[in-house]
């Protein structure tokens, strides 16, 4: 294995058509991993290989690349210190359909180069990557691309990153020129221009002196730079005050690199990928700035046995532990399951413990990825992202780890999804075929939901949007040769409880020999707003208040499973309960009668029982939509977007375009996209993403709710 102080595991995240995969592209070509540049208009980049990312010229799945790049060098060129340094890249989608590609990248990243346009900025799907990327504590460098596009505004992108991300960006470089005159930039640390060659595709550069009509602009940002990361060295503002020119190249690197790693700044680098310009530059910050495996904290987990927090360093002695962060089928290999090694090591052949299963799995062989290429290779350690082949039953989200050394890391965050559609076999034949293409997508993606509908015997799937739910029923037709009848898309509704009530439930069956006994005293109602705030990502706060041994401890787990179960259904109109709250303080049992699953069912139909008095209310998802349309048609697209129940929160200016900001209820938003294009004679674009979940209005309630007492059947 390589020296793991020069092994960099980053990812590429952005809104859509940042140029993510453009990028990719670029650091495969001038890394030496492939000798022909493939475009994602052509249909033709190493990253998006599925069939359906070359149609639509869009990334639906993130994919992992390796990689070497020699550091440093002169003008592109090795010298006598260049060291190589080893990438694990991951390619992520823009689209907030494909959410969890960039979830669970982020959990098992080291680094991130954040992507923004230069002429767009700060988008709305740059903010969830944002969000993400703090979630994990991910460093990142920002990289502003297209500069060589019109109304290219490089310190208008810094601005907005400071502005809307709360993010401390600090400029390391300074754009020479703008959209066709971009030729190259000033490098603020070394105070040199860098001009990329375009008749070697940008594969050599020169460095020349800063242009005389940016000296001043220059040394003002540079200013700004070395106070930025100052109080990571005190003795750098003290240098800079006295004698700008007596501070080294290496002393600003140390302390960028300290303050980035440190999650404190930004930095911020600019290019044109497609255009061949600034990649090179962007890759010597990852190895400059960008943490390696072992300068990142120790993976925290818990011991299983005991429920104590517990470390792993990023070793290859210490014991073998792993996350498995995403599950992949492939038509030669079968089923891979993608993991980051955070200590250990692990051979291809050997046994692993699957934590969540409890069972050792036999990992056959590990492979290198090259996007949806393997590469077998002997071993594993510390640090490095690899697939495995040959298990049973790993699962997105498990920990692997050595079995004399349990440990369990913790999950990623899985967001819910919004909207459902029905769908049923066209042909018998298709029946058992259909079943094992959805169990096989469930597993490579867990954003899918699926369910029967229990009065229509109709197969319900619910994921993250029209566009995820269209790829799946289009990869069940093509790899899976299922072919299916689909319903319109249905909005994942929910239920909330508007009080708090009291209730009391006595089950009690006799039919002679052992019967049923089980008795409950409880409140239900919402669930309070701190234990929200503490427990973001939970749904169920369940309290247990009972004392003197009314109800024996052995069968509180039975009770609050009973709840839980429960709640996927509300008593509206069949959807699952939001953020409810169960407090139980009294209740009694019988010596013989009670058991468990007594006082499982008890719960059940306490719940049926009392969410009718505590204010059921439907609520409904709002989502985050952004327009960008000419001026023209500013009037229509807010006029379109009132008549869908929108609520306008804010309008700006980018470039020649008006930027509308808006929340509208998802039901209203179905074939939104084709409206819009009809609208603006295809000049506005729109994005959309999940905010969260309001009461419905009551016309709307009431709608729903009969709706879903009288299902209809698919027309086929």
């Amino acid at each position: 294995m390589a020296d793991l102080k020069l092994q960099r595991n980053f990812g590429i995240a952005a809104h859509i058509d940042a140029g993510k995969t453009t990028t990719t592209e670029r650091i495969l070509r001038y890394t030496g991993m492939i000798h022909k540049i493939g475009e994602v208009h052509d249909g033709a980049a190493t990253t998006d290989w599925m069939e359906q990312e070359k149609e639509r010229g869009i990334t639906i799945t993130s994919a992992a690349v390796s990689c070497q790049w020699n550091f440093p060098t002169t003008n592109g060129q090795a010298n006598a210190d260049t060291k190589k340094y080893y990438f694990n890249i991951i390619d992520t989608p823009g689209h907030v359909d494909f959410t969890v590609e960039v979830e669970r990248s982020m959990r098992v990243l080291d680094g991130l180069i954040a992507l923004f346009s230069a002429v767009d900025g700060v988008e709305p799907q740059s903010e969830t990557v944002w969000r993400q990327a703090n979630r994990y504590k991910v460093p990142r460098i920002g990289f502003v691309n297209k500069m060589d596009r019109a109304g290219a505004d490089f310190l208008m992108v810094v601005r907005q990153v400071k502005e809307m991300l709360g993010a401390k960006a600090v400029p390391l470089q300074l754009p020479i020129g703008a959209e066709d005159d971009f030729k190259g930039v000033v490098d603020l640390i070394t105070m040199k221009a860098v001009i990329w060659d375009d008749a070697t595709e940008g594969m050599t550069y020169q460095v020349h002196a800063i242009p005389d009509n940016m000296k001043e602009e220059a040394q003002e940002w540079r200013q700004e730079l070395i106070e930025a990361v100052a109080e990571y060295d005190e003795k750098l503002l003290e240098k800079f005050f006295e004698n700008p020119n007596s501070i080294s190249e290496a002393e600003v690197h140390e302390a960028i690199r300290k303050a980035c790693i440190d999650l404190s700044i930004v930095p911020m680098m600019c290019g044109s990928s497609f255009k061949n310009k600034g990649v090179q530059t962007a890759l010597d910050a990852v190895c400059r700035y960008l943490p390696s495996p072992m300068d990142i904290e120790d993976t925290k987990g818990t011991n299983p046995d005991n429920g104590e927090e517990i470390t792993r360093k990023a070793d290859a002695k210490a014991p073998f532990a792993a996350l498995a962060f995403k599950i992949m089928t492939d038509p030669f290999v079968g089923r891979l399951a993608f993991f980051r090694c955070y200590s250990g090591r692990l051979e291809a052949g050997s046994y692993v413990r699957n934590m969540r299963s409890g069972k050792n799995e036999r990992i056959s062989r590990i492979m290198k990825m090259f996007a949806n290429k393997q590469n077998p290779i002997d071993f594993i350690e510390a640090g490095d992202i690899a697939a495995a082949v040959g298990f049973k039953e790993i699962k997105t989200g498990d920990t692997l780890c050595d079995e004399n050394a349990p440990i369990v890391l913790e999950n990623m965050f899985i967001p819910e999804p919004v909207i459902s559609i029905a769908v049923e076999p066209k042909t018998q034949a298709d029946v058992d075929k259909m079943g094992m293409a959805i169990a096989k997508l469930i597993e490579e993606d867990p954003t899918l939901k699926v369910k029967t509908d229990q009065e229509t015997g109709q197969t319900i799937l619910s994921g993250m949007g029209e566009l995820h739910l269209e790829i799946i029923v289009d990869r069940m037709k093509r790899e899976f040769k299922v072919e299916v009848n689909q319903g319109n898309p249905q909005v994942a509704y929910k239920e909330c409880f508007g009080k708090s009530i009291e209730h009391r439930e006595v089950l009690k069956k006799q039919t002679g020999g052992r019967g049923k006994f089980a008795d409950i005293q409880f409140e239900i109602g919402p669930a309070d707003e701190q234990w929200l705030k503490e427990n973001p990502d939970e749904n169920f706060q369940f309290v247990n208040d009972l004392f003197g041994g009314s109800i024996p401890k052995e069968f509180v787990p039975a009770i609050q499973k009973g709840f839980e179960t429960a709640m996927t259904t509300g008593v509206l109109a069949g959807y699952p309960v939001n953020n409810m709250k169960v407090r139980v303080f009294d209740g009694s049992y019988h010596d013989v009668d009670s058991d468990s699953m007594s006082f499982e069912l008890c719960a059940k139909g306490g719940f049926r029982e009392s969410a009718k008095k505590a204010k059921p209310t439907l609520l409904e998802p709002i989502m985050k939509v952004e327009v960008v349309t000419p001026d023209q048609y500013m009037g229509d697209v807010t006029g379109d977007l009132n008549r869908r129940r929108g609520m306008l929160e804010g309008m700006d200016t980018r470039g020649n375009a008006q930027v509308i900001r808006a929340k509208v209820p998802l039901s209203e938003m179905f074939g939104y996209v084709t409206q819009l294009r009809s609208l603006s004679s295809g000049r506005a674009t729109s994005t959309m993403e999940f905010s969260h979940y309001a009461p419905a209005p009551n016309n709307i309630a009431e709608e729903v709710i009969a709706k879903s007492k009288g299902k209809v059947k698919i027309e086929g």
